[in-house]
């Protein structure tokens, strides 16, 4: 891609976590270089401004010039799934049909909690105090029972100007099946609401459950005004500097969208962050030959992990925002991660029984950890320097010293209320979060039928390379993959990511036997096409620079949940045989001879836009270590080489126990692994054998 003012093509991406903002930066040739600057939650433009500048000064640039240069920026925020998750979106009032106020309440069956009966009920995501019904009806087949009611209708909207409502979403029963009634509403909302935004279920998200489609519609209402603000503010920001080339952010899909179709539809940037990984993690695990990858990151406030299978990423429908069932369903299909909070800034504590216990809490950027000067409470980042794995000359994204002695202090405090050793206490949180971050594992690989020793663990985010090894050992992984730049691999997915969109048609059950059932399938495929052939014209991407996949919801008759199948080819017949073989997959049976039927048809619309990949030079020669320390581990004290990473040439092997530094991130070569560094400045790490 080409650049506006058509000098040269730099692609910028962008990743805001809670803790750190990064920032990756890669020229034409593929020459990369990271920047990265402590979040500002409250101007995250400052923390954002921060970290581009640390990368451009790697191309000895300023600001202004880069963005100036820049064809392509990617940026992806946790803005908005924290806003769901802290409580703080819209005011926002629900539309629903006369009779159905109850849809958000009831919402699915199940608890993770069955038996324990001090967990409350949860609350709907939009209260009942602001749940209004709508006289009108329509049936399954789209035919209006009860027309809808405008005068009713009127009177509910001047309610909702008197409660100074921020957002409407409409989702009224049947809606898929004929939209007419949520759009005679929506041009009501513009014409009494002039300026509050509205959602209509039937266009953002048309599939059968009404609960799953409302709360889709519901958040997406809700996070409108802040998002659009914040989109829009970035957006100005960075073109007052200079940006002149395109701005497209990250989707919970594993793509990226225009600012400005991500600002009508912000529900897709919902648990975006941790979904643009494991695009890059396909691409590093299938240079290694495999195709099968435990992907996790090990930021500063939460441990995320998903999986790549057969050299895609795993994608689900369960998507919560927060515990499952507890929390709010999306609606939406995402990459499937696991989230828990188990990072470096993890606080640990002790509860009243006299166990210590590490996280959900964190420190996050501010005050941080206590070895960033202001934090009072011990994290998992001072348990890792107080055991020496984090040396205490590493300056944390390449600007911040880490305060070893303030450390020692505070564990002297915690050790003696635990009647332990300082260095005994480090193990302890150490121990915690490892057996906290291998359940998280266990459950995305064993409990799913995998086994994780057949699978790479991937391992990033700032202090990933400090408990891989635990974790590999935990699960009997044998092989681990560290990439060039761990603390910014999420920044990096963003500039591997496609332009991503999918449409959806929810069918009146259709059995694949029924002698229309092809030709009706394909005539809503068609009109799917074309839909998105306009989007991405829309969107300045040429008919050769995108493509398009079918798929088909599929279920036997009677049952409540389909399996999602792609289309193979034109030929029906072999999509229906590949449902019986994926039912049997998934539930240990099938049966060929019963009746199939087929309750939506999608579209997925997959547009390059960059195709980035780190090209590093690396040294000729291996480099020397760069000095050594004491590093506590299990089995007790032993004198660990330290490496500058930038120094270690391709092919360089180096035997554990060993640290490699880098600005951005700390590997630690436990005791009975190797790593070696490959072509691309990536460590692959073997386990030998154990040490006794």
């Amino acid at each position: 891609m080409a650049a506006a003012n058509g000098t040269s093509a730099i692609t910028v991406s962008c990743d805001v976590g809670g803790t750190f903002t990064d920032v990756v930066v890669s020229d034409e040739r593929g020459a990369s270089h990271i920047g990265k600057a402590l979040t500002t939650p409250h101007d995250l433009i400052g923390g954002l401004e921060a970290a581009i500048e640390r990368a451009a000064a790697g191309l000895g640039l300023g600001l202004d010039e880069l963005l100036e240069r820049t064809a392509l920026f990617v940026y992806s925020t946790t803005q908005a799934t924290n806003a769901i998750l802290q409580g703080t979106t819209a005011r926002t009032a629900l539309l629903c049909t006369d009779g159905f106020p109850d849809i958000l309440v009831r919402r699915e069956g199940g608890s993770m909690h069955p038996y324990d009966f001090r967990h409350a009920y949860p609350e709907p995501y939009i209260p009942r105090r602001l749940t209004f019904e709508i006289v009108e009806r329509i049936d399954a087949d789209g035919a209006i029972v009860v027309p809808l009611d405008s005068g009713q209708a009127r009177g509910v909207l001047a309610r909702l100007a008197e409660l100074e409502v921020e957002a409407v979403a409409i989702a009224l029963l049947w809606s898929i099946a004929n939209g007419e009634h949520e759009r005679a509403l929506g041009e009501l909302c513009a014409e009494l609401l002039p300026g509050v935004p509205v959602t209509l279920s039937h266009e953002l998200n048309p599939v059968m459950r009404e609960y799953r489609r409302t709360s889709c519609a519901a958040i997406d209402a809700s996070l409108k005004p802040l998002m659009q603000h914040h989109l829009r503010a970035i957006e100005r920001g960075l073109r007052e500097r200079g940006l002149r080339g395109r701005l497209v952010a990250a989707t919970s899909m594993g793509g990226v969208l225009p600012i400005d179709s991500l600002a009508q539809r912000p529900i897709y940037a919902a648990k975006s962050g941790p979904s643009l990984a494991p695009v890059a993690a396909r691409l590093y695990a299938r240079e290694l030959g495999a195709d099968d990858a435990v992907v996790c990151d090990t930021g500063g406030t939460s441990f995320d992990v998903s999986l790549v299978r057969d050299g895609s990423p795993v994608f689900t429908r369960e998507t919560w925002l927060g515990e499952p069932f507890s929390g709010h369903h999306t609606g939406l299909a995402s990459v499937d991660v696991r989230s828990i909070g188990a990072g470096g800034g993890s606080i640990a504590w002790v509860d009243p029984g006299g166990l210590l216990r590490v996280g959900p809490q964190s420190a996050g950027a501010d005050p941080g950890p206590v070895a960033y000067g202001k934090g009072e409470t011990l994290t998992v980042t001072d348990a890792d320097l107080q055991l020496g794995r984090l040396p205490a000359e590493v300056r944390l994204a390449g600007q911040m010293p880490l305060d070893g002695a303030r450390v020692c202090q505070h564990f002297e405090s915690l050790a003696a209320s635990l009647r332990c050793a300082p260095e005994e206490a480090a193990l302890g949180i150490a121990r915690v979060v490892d057996a906290a971050m291998a359940r998280a594992l266990r459950h995305i690989s064993v409990e799913r039928g995998h086994d994780p020793a057949e699978f790479t663990l991937l391992s990033y985010g700032g202090a990933g390379g400090l408990h891989a090894c635990a974790l590999a050992e935990a699960l009997g992984m044998k092989r681990i993959l560290v990439p060039r730049f761990p603390g910014a691999f999420s920044a990096l997915g963003l500039a591997l990511a496609d332009v991503r969109r999918q449409y959806v048609q929810a069918l009146p059950t259709t059995d694949r036997r029924a002698p229309e059932a092809a030709s009706a399938l394909e005539t809503r495929f068609v009109a799917l096409e074309r839909q998105a052939a306009r989007d991405m014209q829309r969107e300045g991407l040429s008919s050769g620079a995108w493509h398009s996949e079918r798929s088909l919801d599929l279920r036997y008759a009677g049952q409540s949940f389909e399996l999602r199948i792609p289309v193979l080819g034109k030929d029906l017949a072999a999509t229906f045989t590949a449902f019986h073989a994926a039912h049997r997959a998934r539930y240990g049976h099938a049966d060929p001879n019963e009746p199939v039927e087929a309750v939506a048809a999608r579209v997925a619309t997959i547009g390059c836009v960059a195709r980035s990949r780190l090209s590093p030079d690396l040294p000729a020669a291996p480099g020397a270590p760069c000095g050594e320390g004491d590093v506590i581990f299990e089995t007790g004290p032993q004198r660990a080489v330290f490496y500058e990473r930038s120094s270690l040439a391709a092919g360089q092997r180096l035997e554990g126990p060993a640290i490699v530094l880098q600005p951005d991130a700390t590997t630690l070569i436990a005791p009975g692994w190797t790593a070696e560094s490959d072509a691309r400045g990536n460590l692959l790490l073997t386990f030998l054998s154990p040490i006794t």
